[in-house]
């Protein structure tokens, strides 16, 4: 397939920023001299790469196609790098782009050079305007004359809805429609005669012809109609926004000029952004091979959430933290050691029947290296009984140190989380969960009203903030995301803690806030929510509140919650007990249940609520292990029968 390409190259020239680059004021924060010269400014590196059309045309080439740019004698270096300009003055535009750590400055010229659209020598299938193109009459013209050349060749148009210049020669189509955008003549005129349209925003109010195809890409998805895929791309990467617009566009149009089945053509262009660097891209063979592989490990993937969420089966949580489990073994009186500790967990693992009624158990870290009874790790032993481990993977709760924030907390552990995803999956592990914890508390002065930029999640409370709220999110999208690329599936767990002085209604806004926050989170970061599964506290007022909620109005309430705030792309959603009684748990669980149907799977996943009586029955003394055994299974046998 030949392509034409239509746009204006630039280069980029990146500046790596040296520490001494930098003067720190009191508050140590950087400040930097932009008198551009070797004296105020030092870099530690300087990288030069061509971009706007050079990169379209790049990433053309290297997925097989003829390309050229218009008006260009560009031919491609040895090491696949479009460096080789046949031309006097190749480039009009050049551009600096401050990089310190992971943050990116541009230095951009004001002047906007106009398109050429050169008549070419050969014909070409396709004529691809991609992002960088400054279009306006004369480019037109030279259309027209093109196609009065070559009738048969297609349009294919990139529609900057961003930039200034397509709000140039102002006019509305429509103006008095809500929502309607305004681009300039020249682009309206453009767009009506396309035969593909790619754009970065919405194209509402503008007259086009309703068989054109509408690719929508922005800075965490690529969409057609219904169907989308996330993707995320790393800042240290540090391409700019055109290079990055211009290589999905690319990829975009090969797949879609191809033919291709449209997912395929949205993970593709995923796959090539997030693999993409300053200087390279991959060829087209590596493409396939990782469109292949992704294909396969999503699939993997969402088999074993779809397994841990079938047969009305619940998921154990065994993954007491070293503090959680010390303060329950202190209260029964039972020496805290590893040994007790395996004991304890041991009872539960080889209670007759397991498999019966839990998909899953979720393991401790020093459990999952523990041994059973035959000498197999515990991970191989609930493996061979049709059980899949899973592993909390999360370190723990911190405060914030910000000056508001100072009640709430975060988790942490995402910095050495990949390499233990690896480790715990060759160990076993198929699931992973990461907890985030927010409690209710109310405003109990006006001190809030000092900090302007704190702000409550809801009016007349202290916490959580939506600050808070919004950087859990993000912790629990990430390590998500790291959960999917090591084939694991993630459980997110942000828990409302029960332990408070509140009201059902307060629950109910609360969570409400939390989950959509959490599944904007989940979206922008690429996780695929279909190999994901929620584990969420039931809505409900806190134990201190002066009216505690009867079963059938946390039946209602969840209910109404989850429907309206989860999506239904989400492999499921588990309950935590979550400080309940036992007999709570259940009894609410049970009702939630009679609010079916819901778009996914619901069962438990409870900790406490399961192992209670087990734990009052065995004491520290393994003598009661078939007496603890018992108690445990009788809760099973309860949660189970109401789902």
């Amino acid at each position: 397939m030949r392509v034409l390409i239509a746009g204006n190259v630039i280069k980029d020239i990146y500046l790596d920023l040296a520490d001494q680059s930098f003067e720190f004021d009191d508050y140590e924060t950087p400040w930097l001299s932009l008198a551009l010269n070797s004296s105020s400014v030092r870099y530690s590196r300087r990288t030069s790469v061509f971009g706007g059309a050079a990169a379209t045309l790049e990433a053309l080439r290297k997925l097989g196609h003829d390309a050229e740019i218009c008006g260009r004698n560009i031919k491609t270096a040895e090491n696949g790098r479009t460096l080789k300009f046949h031309e006097d003055k190749p480039v009009e535009v050049y551009r600096y782009i401050l990089t310190y750590e992971d943050h990116l400055v541009y230095l951009t010229p004001g002047i906007r050079i106009p398109t050429e659209l050169a008549t070419p020598t050969e014909p070409a299938d396709w004529i691809l305007v991609d992002r960088s193109a400054e279009i306006n009459e004369d480019f037109l013209d030279d259309l027209k004359k093109y196609r009065e050349v070559d009738p048969n060749v297609k349009l294919a148009v990139f529609a900057n809805t961003r930039s200034s210049s397509a709000a140039s020669d102002l006019d509305m189509q429509n103006p008095g429609e809500p929502g309607a955008r305004i681009f300039s003549k020249p682009l309206q005129t453009l767009l009506r005669k396309a035969d593909l349209i790619i754009t970065d925003g919405s194209l509402y109010g503008l007259r086009i012809k309703s068989s054109v195809p509408v690719f929508e890409i922005n800075d965490h998805e690529i969409r057609f109609k219904d169907d989308y895929v996330s993707y995320s791309v790393e800042n240290s990467d540090l391409l700019t926004d055109l290079t990055k617009y211009n290589i999905l566009t690319a990829t975009v149009f090969s797949g879609y000029a191809e033919g291709r089945d449209i997912k395929d053509v949205l993970e593709l262009a995923a796959i090539n952004i997030e693999t993409a660097r300053i200087t390279s891209l991959l060829e087209r063979e590596e493409l396939e091979m990782k469109l292949t592989e992704r294909k396969e490990a999503r699939e993997n993937i969402r088999l074993i959430a779809k397994q841990l969420l079938s047969n009305h089966k619940g998921i154990l949580a065994a993954d007491e933290s070293g503090g959680s489990i010390h303060k329950k073994f202190e209260e029964a009186g039972i020496p805290d050691d590893e040994s007790h500790r395996r004991d304890y967990r041991n009872i539960f693992f080889t209670t007759e029947g397991l498999e019966n009624y839990v998909s899953g158990v979720i393991l401790f870290d020093e459990t999952a290296r523990q041994l059973s009874d035959d000498g197999r790790p515990f991970t191989e032993y609930l493996t061979s009984k049709g059980i899949i481990p899973g592993i909390k993977v999360d370190q723990g709760l911190v405060n914030f140190t910000s000056t508001g924030y100072m009640n709430e907390k975060y988790t942490t552990g995402l910095d050495d989380l990949s390499a233990r995803l690896d480790e715990y999956y060759n160990m076993g592990a198929r699931f992973a969960k990461w907890r985030a914890a927010f409690e209710i508390t109310t405003a109990v002065s006006d001190a809030i009203n000092d900090m302007p930029d704190v702000q409550p999640v809801l009016a007349g409370l202290r916490t959580p903030t939506k600050y808070v709220i919004e950087e859990n999110a993000r912790i629990l999208a990430e390590y998500a995301r790291k959960c999917q690329d090591a084939h694991i599936v993630p459980i997110v767990e942000p828990e409302v803690v029960h332990d408070g002085d509140y009201s059902v209604a307060t629950c109910a806004k609360v969570t409400s806030a939390i989950l959509d926050q959490l599944f904007k989170a989940l979206r922008e970061k690429g996780v695929d929510l279909s190999a994901c599964i929620l584990k969420v506290n039931m809505v409900l007022a806190g134990k201190k509140f002066e009216r505690q909620s009867s079963p059938e109005e946390v039946g209602i309430e969840t209910a109404k919650v989850l429907k309206e705030h989860v999506p239904a792309e989400l492999a499921g959603v588990v309950f935590l007990s979550g400080g309940q009684t036992v007999e709570q748990s259940t009894d609410n669980l049970a009702e939630v249940i009679k609010n079916s149907p819901f778009p996914w799977p619901v069962t438990f996943s409870f900790a406490r609520a399961l192992q209670g009586p087990a734990l009052d029955a065995w004491k520290g003394n393994n003598a009661n292990s078939n007496a603890a055994r018992d108690a445990f299974k009788a809760r099973l046998i309860a949660n189970c029968e109401v789902l």
